[in-house]
């Protein structure tokens, strides 16, 4: 029996309904049990319908009766299927993760100390593995931002300073805009949140990187060490214009590509609630 408690249960619940009552996700009969075949789970035995024959009778059962770590994967391949069909809320995309990450066996890190890690500190970190279901990117989107991450890590192997750079900091942006739409009202209403010469709170796409990083601050998406770091990332992206460079006397080398490429995936993982 899955370690779940009633809240859990509720919240996988509701990320998994389908349209209609009984129904999980946009599966079929047939789909359904191919989807578990991928897991060596034969979900029309006739052990998981000790509740009723319906999917989601079926899936309730199957977490009563199957081990964490099995509930874990099946979910986790479940919630990876919900974000490309369904609009999750990003609280509930990261509680889901959290307790399947218990459910797995992985530490669920929670640093409640904001402070500022020196530079030295800030590169010694270690980001094994980019996760970018948290997020619940679309396919497009998410089909990008991989794209993205591989041609950095390629610049990065070749000493493409600069390019590391614009890369990283245009992706950075792009991702925090996209947290900023998918909470439209912390971000409105954030005391920094940029206002027209009228006093009205900007449109989200008129919105600077400098903008986002403050109230992704503020709003408690990113800690302090992320919102100095992604400032400097900021002012290193600026040079995409030559005359500026120039002008500063600016010349990356493979160090501020480092730092670039650190702040970059120290935020994805702030940000998916996966930062150790």
């Amino acid at each position: 029996m899955a370690n779940l408690n009633f809240n859990q249960k509720q919240l996988f619940e509701k990320l998994f309904q389908g349209s209609s009552a009984g129904y999980v996700l946009n599966f079929s009969d047939r789909t359904f049990s191919e989807f578990f075949k991928d897991f060596e789970v034969h979900i029309d035995s006739q052990k998981y319908y000790k509740n009723g024959s319906s999917k989601m009778k079926r899936l309730r059962a199957f977490w009563e009766i199957e081990n964490d770590k099995l509930v874990g994967n099946v979910f986790k391949g479940l919630l990876e299927l919900a974000t490309q069909t369904e609009k999750i809320e990003d609280k509930d995309l990261k509680l889901a993760m959290q307790y399947i990450n218990t459910l797995l066996g992985i530490k669920n890190e929670v640093n409640n100390e904001d402070k500022e890690l020196t530079e030295s500190e800030f590169l010694k970190q270690e980001f094994s593995k980019i996760d970018l279901l948290p997020l619940g990117l679309d396919f497009q989107f998410e089909q990008v931002i991989t794209q993205r991450l591989n041609e950095i890590k390629k610049s990065l192997h070749s000493e493409s300073a600069l390019a590391v750079i614009f890369l990283c900091g245009s992706t950075l942006e792009g991702l925090l805009l996209h947290i900023a739409a998918q909470n439209p009202q912390k971000f409105n209403s954030s005391k920094s949140a940029p206002k027209d010469k009228d006093g009205k709170v900007k449109q989200l796409h008129d919105w600077t990187l400098d903008n986002l990083i403050n109230v992704s601050y503020e709003e408690d998406f990113i800690k302090l060490d992320i919102k100095k770091y992604t400032h400097t990332l900021k002012d290193f992206r600026n040079y995409i214009h030559p005359r500026q460079q120039s002008s500063q006397n600016f010349n990356p080398d493979k160090h501020t590509a480092e730092i670039s490429w650190k702040v970059l995936q120290a935020t994805i993982s702030n940000l998916t609630g996966n930062r150790k």
